[in-house]
């Protein structure tokens, strides 16, 4: 199928689409928002979903936060699927959903047992429907630093993790190596805060800093098994779980669909719906910026991103109730196409050095850029940064977020120096900035599509994300790089514009339904 007939049949899809499903989200209820899904609807009939093999017929593992069956390809230059291929890249859901909530429960220890059960249930049912994979559903249930101050004050009974009257938050995991830093104990999970390049669009105010409960992430190449989802988790009949919640937020987007030589996802959804800038997007780019964003060296392998699997950072091994869980930082922020396209880096290469490294004269693409970052140490950056007055995005971080000599995990395997190990999760949306808000005048609520990420990332802790983050910013423990956060010189900050931000604990999967009440007496 040639690109015009393509885009033709996108219009035509667009076209049967009534205004109110195509707007993103609704400021009206709750219901409304969970039962449509807006231009989003129209992905399973303009996407082939990815070549993936069948998964094996084993038990859901403990580690939520991991895509089970996940798909690895090799690509070419222009991000597609080739046997001439030389780049690893992991093939994401095309549809990913986050939720987020307030509780709707009594801050009792009897009520919340009950809320556990009810929850796990309608979990557990959901894995009997749908296998927690891509070509299934794939829920992860996240808690964040409200729930534990505000419903878990006192663990009120002794068990093989903890004593009878441990308070909040000194059941939390505890990241030793900050900690040993500061001269403190330091948690794990933290408040988010915000960085020196963070800035919102003129006029909506500072960074919000959330302060939910609760975020459930579901991720599939079906956007009906995602309502399937949404449905049993949220909705309010007597076998679903939504009497347990005040949701707060629905967050819907995409990734991918290019892999293969068609047209992906970003590009077909921003030309729809007229995003300014579209046109530039490369017709097979994973995202917005043109990149691949799931290169297999770039995403922590395995459980390397657990908060026990390397030696020294919690002390959830060998026997923490959070054992094989983790910490997830979720934020949302604009991407501003045209200045990144047209403005600041109009050239191929601009681009590459803008999100790798200056220096870098790659021949051009006309495809998605799926380049293999070369690597810098903090001194190569800073050499960068007086040779070029410039600094790359993915240079800037590569030596903070990896393993900085040979390491041997707790669980007996070796990772080379450089090994990566966050885990990250974003996606492109339409949102602006969700697709639905219990509070759209505070979220700037709008009805007008807009080019956006939720940026999602799992890490051993919160310090070692704001450490990587700081660095984006040219912020280094021991030294602060020339250039202001927000120039164009500092990789892609200049066409990011942050709105919210908020941390929270990922538990394994066997505590994921309200963890700790069953200590509460």
């Amino acid at each position: 199928m040639t690109d015009n007939n393509e885009n033709a049949r996108v219009g035509r899809l667009r076209g049967k689409l009534s205004r109110r499903r195509l707007l993103q989200g609704t400021a009206g209820t709750f219901g409304a928002a969970l039962a449509s899904a807006g231009i989003y609807e129209m992905i399973d009939s303009i996407a082939k979903p990815p070549d993936r093999a069948a998964a094996a017929d084993s038990p859901p593992i403990q580690e939520q936060y991991l895509l089970q069956n996940e798909q690895v390809v090799m690509v070419n230059g222009s991000g597609v699927k080739s046997s001439n291929g030389t780049i690893a890249v992991r093939v994401p859901a095309l549809h990913d959903h986050v939720i987020t909530a307030r509780l709707n429960v009594p801050a009792e220890a009897k009520a919340l047992q009950e809320a556990q059960h009810h929850l796990e249930s309608a979990l557990l049912g959901l894995e009997r429907q749908f296998p927690p994979t891509p070509t299934g559903v794939a829920t992860t249930v996240a808690w964040g630093l409200p729930y534990f101050h505000h419903y878990i004050p006192t663990l009120g009974k002794t068990s093989g993790f903890f004593k009878a009257g441990t308070p909040y938050p000194a059941y939390l995991p505890v990241d030793l190596m900050t900690s040993k830093k500061e001269g403190h104990t330091v948690y794990a999970l933290q408040e988010a805060r915000t960085f020196p390049s963070d800035q919102p669009p003129p006029g909506f105010g500072p960074v919000r800093l959330e302060q939910n409960d609760v975020a459930v992430l579901l991720r599939s190449d079906s956007l009906a098994n995602i309502k399937a989802a949404q449905n049993a988790l949220f909705g309010s009949g007597s076998s679903q779980a939504g009497n347990l919640f005040k949701v707060t937020s629905i967050r819907q987007g995409f990734s991918g669909g290019g892999f293969y030589g068609k047209q992906g996802l970003p590009s077909k959804l921003a030309l729809a719906t007229n995003i300014p800038g579209a046109q530039s997007i490369p017709r097979q780019a994973q995202g917005f910026l043109g990149f691949a964003t799931t290169l297999d060296s770039n995403m922590g392998p395995g459980n390397i991103a657990n908060l026990e699997t390397l030696p020294g950072l919690t002390d959830q091994w060998p026997n923490g109730y959070f054992k094989q869980g983790t910490t997830m930082h979720l934020s949302h922020l604009f991407q501003d196409l045209v200045t990144w396209y047209e403005q600041n880096f109009p050239q191929y290469a601009d681009r590459v050095q803008a999100m790798l490294q200056p220096g870098l004269s790659p021949a051009p693409a006309p495809g998605t850029l799926a380049l293999q970052p070369p690597g810098q140490s903090e001194a190569e950056v800073a050499q960068g940064v007086q040779r070029y007055r410039a600094y790359g995005h993915t240079g800037s971080m590569s030596k903070v977020d990896s393993t900085t000599s040979a390491t041997t995990s707790n669980y007996g395997k070796a990772y080379p120096t450089g090994t990566t190990i966050p885990v990250r999760g974003d996606f492109d949306t339409l949102d602006n900035p969700f697709h639905y808000t219990s509070d759209p005048t505070a979220d700037h609520f709008s009805k007008k599509p807009a080019a956006g990420l939720h940026f999602i990332s799992f890490q051993p802790t919160i310090a070692f994300f704001n450490l990587v983050r700081l660095s984006m910013d040219g912020h280094y423990p021991d030294k602060t790089l020339p250039i202001a956060p927000r120039s164009p010189h500092a990789g892609i900050n200049s066409v990011l514009q942050t709105t919210h931000r908020q941390n929270y604990l990922v538990p394994p999967r066997r505590h994921r339904s309200f963890p700790l009440a069953e200590f509460l007496a």
